[in-house]
């Protein structure tokens, strides 16, 4: 008796009689949930266990949770839809990503590496200082617009020097891009069955009422009347769909073209990834999509003979690689003419009637000039254009920090780029956001040129290309391209990748499998073959 009295007391077996009462109580609740369907708690349960072990992982190997962040910063719209647009999973990635900046400072400290300072820093800082006077703009209706602006602009920038530091090998590299590539296979096929197969494919019945306009956008081609549902992915709206896939399209060309050049394993994942993004654009209703995919197969094609090694057969490979890339958009279109033409068919007529110079209803020239330049004179006829009214009291999301103060904002504000730079900063806004955006252009076109005529040269260029893209003629036509968190993210982490590709040329190059590399490239030539 005293014996079990004794054992009883035990603070071993104390602390297990304690956490098996605890385990027995969580289920008991469980089941009480799941009998009342209260299925949003259980998911909501399940996101904060699954973030607090995320979180501990990220602050023991930050090289890990930059792809942690990256994966959920795609995949983050997913389950805040089926959550009723909860705004605490679309904070999660600030969150993640906030983690991964405080562990990689701790592995800096530890001198683990060196990071770098690009030559646009001051510029960039000139900028950031500019919009963070404005935050205390006396016209600004509180100061979580300047917050919110601030996040916007900057918030991203490290990835920068994160991604700077993740990129040791050309095995890093590798990584980056084949995880690019994959993700873009997923999340452009949810998007092509959205399309042909059921539109309320990973979409919740009944989207929260903020998110209904952007998350069920329909087009109607204007000559021939026929309907086009816009799919969202994964995400909330066609809109960030659109904006993703030119990012991501950019980059699956790259990819081969550098896979291909190098010879290294992986061209395939590309391959394929080209062929069910170029579908998707074709079917995401979005024209700026499909205008920047173009526009970016014509300038990178050319960019990239320019550019291309001449020595050991090099040139001949790259131009192979974009002889692939054509035949896998090419397949892509004709799949998806085969088992879906009257999507296809009301997709194409919808691009074709608003698009081409020789439809009778084309808005090409009103969209693309007339539209946005209007936009930028509507600026100046607000009465705050010299000195604007505050960072963020015209940025993407101002509805939401409306929504918290019970107000409905300035009701101020333009479409385009500039124009909403001056209504939230004054002339000095355009003024020192082309100063800043020149000075990395420069910066990354002397990489570019550095970097000619070797294998990472395509890498370069397309990296330059989207930077290009990103910030001068998308930011011209709307500021939101700029302040949407994935072109954002995408943006920094890359120019960081551009200015540590001299330093991987510089290291000894991995040699190439040759039988690795004899199977993968007998992989794309039989996908070609079956495409034709």
């Amino acid at each position: 008796m005293n014996e079990s009295v004794r054992a009883l007391g035990n603070p071993r077996n104390i602390r297990g009689l304690v956490m098996g009462l605890g385990i027995l109580a969580l289920t008991w609740e469980l089941c009480v949930w799941i009998y009342a369907g209260n299925d949003h708690v259980l998911i909501l349960i399940g996101l904060v266990l699954a973030v607090t072990g995320i979180t501990v992982y990220i602050l023991n190997d930050w090289r890990s949770g930059f792809y942690v962040f990256l994966g959920w910063l795609l995949l983050e719209d997913l389950p805040r839809k089926f959550l009723g647009n909860n705004m605490t999973i679309y904070f999660a990635k600030d969150f993640l990503v906030g983690m991964t900046y405080v562990s990689w400072l701790m592995a800096r400290r530890r001198r683990q590496f060196e990071t770098f300072r690009p030559s646009f820093w001051v510029p960039l800082m000139l900028f950031f200082w500019l919009a963070l006077i404005q935050v205390f703009n006396l016209w600004s209706p509180s100061l979580l617009y300047g917050a919110l602006g601030m996040k916007l602009y900057f918030y991203y920038v490290p990835l920068m020097f994160v991604s700077y530091d993740l990129m040791r090998t050309p095995e890093d590299l590798n990584r980056f891009l084949t995880f690019s590539a994959v993700f873009g296979i997923v999340i452009s096929s949810v998007g092509v069955i959205q399309s042909t197969i059921d539109i309320n494919f990973l979409n919740p019945e009944k989207l929260a009422p903020e998110l209904m306009a952007l998350g069920n956008l329909k087009r109607i081609s204007p000559i021939t009347h026929r309907l086009v549902e816009a799919p969202t992915g994964v995400f909330v709206s066609a809109g960030r769909f659109g904006w993703y896939l030119i990012v991501v399209w950019i980059l699956a060309v790259v990819t081969l073209s550098y896979f291909l050049l190098a010879r290294r394993r992986g061209s395939f994942y590309a391959w394929l990834a080209i062929g069910t993004i170029t579908a998707a654009v074709m079917l995401c209703g979005v024209r700026q999509a499909v205008i920047f995919v173009v526009g970016s197969a014509l300038i990178m094609t050319a960019g990239f003979l320019w550019g291309a090694p001449l020595r050991q057969r090099q040139g001949r490979r790259l131009a192979r690689a974009l002889r692939y890339a054509l035949v896998a958009a090419g397949a892509g279109l004709i799949l998806l003419l085969q088992l879906s033409p009257q999507t296809f068919g009301a997709n194409w007529a919808y691009f074709s009637e608003t698009m081409s110079p020789y439809s009778t209803r084309s808005e090409i020239q009103s969209r693309i000039i007339q539209y946005p330049l209007s936009n930028l004179e509507m600026a100046f006829e607000h009465p705050r254009w010299l000195t604007g009214y505050g960072t963020g009291t015209n940025s993407l999301g101002v509805q939401y920090v409306g929504a918290v103060l019970h107000t409905p904002g300035l009701q101020v504000g333009v479409e385009n780029g500039m124009g909403n730079l001056i209504i939230e900063m004054g002339i000095l806004g355009p003024i020192l956001w082309t100063v800043w955006v020149f000075a990395l252009l420069l910066a990354s076109w002397r990489v570019v040129r550095q970097l000619r005529q070797s294998v990472y040269f395509p890498v370069a260029f397309g990296i330059f290309w989207y930077a290009f893209l990103l910030l001068v003629v998308m930011a011209f036509l709307t500021m939101d391209a700029y302040e949407n968190f994935v072109s954002n993210a995408y943006l920094w982490m890359l120019v960081g990748i551009l200015f540590r590709l001299p330093y991987l040329a510089q290291l000894p190059q991995p040699v190439p499998d040759p039988k690795g590399q004899r199977s993968t490239h007998n992989g794309v030539k039989a996908a070609i073959s079956a495409g034709d």
